[in-house]
């Protein structure tokens, strides 16, 4: 009886434990599907990738970008170049901040998120929201859209200038005001937002309500897995 019930507690130990690593790299896909391209340097649309460099809400480069090159599945691509196509008629372009994330830096985020000391950025990005509860607000979880390489963070920008437009808040910034629809921000800024929203949705994209930036192929060819190659 006593062996039993210690192979039961056991399983049930066990069980606890897989579902606690659900979200973590090892569940993820480390190998670079052939539907995956990088965006060229010198195409018509601007990347920034934040991630890379410190300039970020953890402060420091994330764990799985190994350099500035922004990937995404072809078909998130090709639908983007639609999008920028459309936008240039009125001098404007896209500059994407982040597509494709490695699961590692997913994990990386939910590591950092409970290091309650390490406040660094939080004037920056977080102002206004306790880092003890990024993770229980939903800013902060252990799987992203973004692993599965068909969700994209941008922003629009003057093609003249480079300059982005003003939308209220900034990229990744942790906060009720970066809602698409918030009322914290100017009408000017909210038709900013709507304009971007407007061209992606006609191109085949869906928003997330919460952030302005975010948006995912409907149809992506990935919509179950999630990938941990590095960005290289």
């Amino acid at each position: 009886m006593k062996i039993s019930l210690r192979l039961i507690a056991y399983s049930f130990t066990l069980g606890l434990v897989l579902c606690a690593s659900s979200g973590s790299a090892d569940n993820a896909v480390s190998t670079q599907p052939e539907e995956f391209v990088a965006i060229p340097a010198d195409g018509p649309i601007r990347t920034e990738l934040r991630y890379f460099t410190a300039n970020n809400f953890v402060g420091e480069r994330v764990l799985g970008y190994q350099s500035p090159t922004v990937y995404m599945t072809q078909q998130t691509y090709e639908a983007l170049l639609e999008v920028a196509k459309e936008l240039a008629v009125f001098s404007l372009g896209l500059k994407v901040f982040d597509a494709y994330r490695p699961q590692r830096a997913v994990d990386h985020f939910v590591r950092w998120a409970r290091e309650l000391a390490d406040v660094r950025m939080k004037s920056q990005y977080y102002p206004r929201v306790d880092k003890a509860n990024l993770i229980s607000e939903g800013y902060i979880a252990n799987r992203s859209g973004h692993s599965r390489g068909s969700t994209v963070d941008l922003t629009l920008i003057d093609l003249v200038s480079g300059d982005e437009l003003d939308m209220g808040t900034p990229w990744d910034f942790f906060d009720s005001a970066s809602w698409g629809d918030s009322d914290q921000v100017t009408a000017e800024q909210r038709a900013n937002r709507a304009l971007l929203r407007i061209m992606m949705t006609r191109h085949g994209f869906n928003s997330l309500r919460e952030e302005w930036w975010h948006f995912t192929l409907a149809d992506e060819p990935f919509p179950e897995t999630y990938f941990d190659f590095p960005v290289q």
